[in-house]
């Protein structure tokens, strides 16, 4: 079989232009593979479920005849120990599921503002 002398360069240079093409693409042109695409897809669906439940957790947090009590046993420990405190209390259970979540009992802390204590004055003046 004769073949023309330009079939060989020919496809060196559409094998390198495809190769150059597709390394562009991933780099600076956006594209992901389906697996990535898929892995987004479901963070961002993950994330939306908890922005959407975390307003029943304060409404629980609210109705909750043992508010007080409760507030105060966060308040008592410190840092990632009050994301447990807050799923201990039953807040970040949302009606329906046996669990509570963690990423709603954090987004649900953040909107009770657990760090305005009740004992601290309104009007504190700091001096010198």
């Amino acid at each position: 079989m004769n073949a023309p002398k330009w079939l060989k360069p020919g496809i060196y240079g559409a094998v390198t232009g495809a190769v150059f093409v597709s390394i562009c693409g991933f780099t600076w042109g956006g594209w992901v593979t389906g697996g990535t695409s898929t892995n987004r897809a479901v963070a961002m669906a993950r994330n939306d479920v908890v922005m959407a439940l975390a307003p029943v957790c304060l409404e629980m947090a609210k109705t909750d005849p043992e508010r007080v009590v409760k507030l105060a046993s966060i308040r008592s420990v410190s840092g990632y120990r009050q994301r447990d405190a807050l799923m201990a209390a039953g807040w970040a259970t949302v009606p329906g599921a046996k669990n509570p979540d963690r990423d709603i009992a954090k987004i649900c802390l953040e909107g009770l503002d657990i760090s305005d204590s009740p004992t601290r004055p309104d009007n504190a003046s700091s001096e010198g």
